[in-house]
């Protein structure tokens, strides 16, 4: 005679949902981190540059490219650098210098 009576499907029911909710979970970690490398992000539908620096012929960039060079010295740079900041609403921390 069979004495074991069945008591249901027990605690691994609740394993399958965990394991596609962790799939699911990954795929979509894994899409929007390969994204951000392309300069997308999925939470404003599109091409999205948050981290990109200024272009090429920006006022800021121009005058980098002439301190590299030597055109101007560090004195001249830190000057005209604090007048560009203020008039692109730039901040800058107490050493007067870009954060």
């Amino acid at each position: 005679m069979n004495t074991l009576a069945y008591a249901g499907p027990g605690p691994w029911v609740l394993f399958f949902p965990l394991v596609w909710a962790a799939v699911v979970i990954g795929v979509v970690t894994v899409a929007r981190r390969a994204g951000r490398r392309r300069g997308r992000d999925f939470r404003f539908g599109g091409d999205v540059r948050r981290d990109a620096g200024p272009d090429e012929n920006s006022p800021l960039t121009l005058l980098g490219h002439r301190f590299a060079a030597g055109e101007i010295d560090e004195d001249e740079y830190w000057r005209r650098l604090s007048v560009l900041e203020e008039q692109f609403g730039r901040a800058a921390n107490p050493k007067g210098r870009r954060t």
